[in-house]
């Protein structure tokens, strides 16, 4: 091997490592850059789904929260007093009128009446004889053998024997009162709660109430039935007004709704306001008369009650779900044009199945975010995709 070769293989090692070098630092580089490229992409923007208000004429209401109580309510007294012999009936039974209820043992008060009985039959015969003794008066006093003292004598004995059978007579009249009353029935059809005696207990009874008496059972009617509610100041104006407008009384259907319902399905009528407010609770109180055909609806039960208002406005609404509690008060979520999520107060007003009526705070060509809330914060960024507001046909009576 010749000097020159020898010489020539350190610098081509040189050559190699350099460009190795080179290459390295290159790929070193284009990596450092590629990963800067990729950190520098901004992330996805979340999505909500955005409408404009729905635009709908809607006619203005109120709700009210009401119990419903029966129209007709008895306590069962008894009006004379004995053991008590039966009681005919099923607690929590529904009892026609005139229906048999409770009996007394009426035995003493028939004794009453044959006593009274004998009493107009001694009174019948007395004036029987009265009245001939004063014919033979009267006759002798026209032959001018008998004297006008008397005629006035055996007169007034008539009298009083009229007197004693007129007396028997009442007296006949009160013991079978006493003996009708030994039957208790039922003063007109409802649904009966639990008898409070047993049969064998010794029952008190006052015709006037005038002294204790004892409490058989209760009796509530079913059908129809009242709903009572109290009205707030406000709500009151806004009814006195509406029925001045409309020049009509107080035959006003409501819409009523029972706590497992989200319907308004059953009606009654509005019949009564009374004539003054609460001072204390700052209310007046109303009631509606509903009916009860089937008995489903009980005294004490609560409801929803619904009262219309006002001549048909055009409204807008959003899906309540879209409509956010703030403290007191509540926001809608809207995106602005640049997509910023800007939040807007608004009045809100009753339900109309599952959407809300907007009072004010919102306006027709706002968009109002109505899924993907969670994301939505205030001031932030979305991406928004157009959705629609359905107006379902029974929307209007939720």
């Amino acid at each position: 091997m010749t000097p020159k070769h020898v010489t020539q293989r350190p610098l081509l090692a040189g050559m190699i490592a350099t460009l190795t070098i080179i290459v390295a630092a290159a790929w070193l580089i284009y990596s450092y850059r590629q990963g800067d490229a990729v950190a520098s992409v901004a992330p996805a923007l979340p999505q909500v789904v955005v409408s404009k208000p729905l635009v709908r004429e809607v006619d203005a209401r109120l709700g009210f929260l009401g119990q419903f109580s029966a129209v007709e309510q008895v306590e069962l007294r008894a009006q004379v007093g004995g053991t008590l012999t039966g009681i005919h009936f099923k607690d929590g039974d529904v009892v026609h009128k005139g229906n048999l209820l409770f009996t007394i043992d009426s035995r003493p008060y028939e004794i009453r009446l044959a006593q009274a009985n004998a009493q107009l039959d001694t009174a019948r015969a007395r004036l029987a004889l009265a009245s001939r003794e004063l014919n033979r008066a009267q006759t002798l006093a026209t032959k001018a053998v008998g004297t006008e003292q008397a005629v006035d004598q055996r007169t007034n004995d008539q009298r009083a024997a009229q007197a004693a059978v007129d007396d028997a007579k009442a007296q006949i009249r009160d013991a079978e009162f006493d003996l009708e009353h030994c039957r208790i029935t039922a003063p007109f059809t409802g649904r009966i709660g639990t008898h409070l005696v047993s049969v064998g207990n010794l029952i008190a009874g006052s015709r006037a109430a005038t002294s204790p008496t004892t409490l058989l059972a209760t009796l509530v009617s079913l059908d129809p039935i009242y709903l009572d509610f109290d009205m707030s100041e406000s709500d009151f104006l806004t009814f006195s007004r509406d029925r001045a407008w409309r020049n009509q009384g107080l035959a006003n259907k409501v819409e009523i709704a029972l706590g497992d319902e989200t319907e308004f399905a059953r009606q009654g009528t509005l019949d009564f306001v009374d004539n003054a407010l609460n001072r204390s609770s700052g209310t007046i109180h109303a009631r509606a008369t509903v009916p009860n055909p089937d008995g489903i609806l009980t005294p004490g039960v609560f409801a929803r009650v619904r009262l219309v208002v006002g001549a048909p406005a055009q409204a807008l609404l959003v899906p309540d779900t879209a409509v956010l509690p703030d403290q007191s008060e509540h926001i809608v979520m809207t995106v602005a044009p640049d997509g910023t999520v800007v939040p807007k107060q608004v009045a809100i007003g009753d339900l109309r199945g599952s959407l809300r009526v907007i009072r004010s705070g919102l306006a027709p060509n706002d968009r109002v975010i109505i899924d993907g809330i969670p994301h939505a914060l205030p001031g932030t960024k979305v991406a928004p995709q157009d959705g629609a507001i359905r107006y379902a046909g029974r929307e209007g009576q939720g």
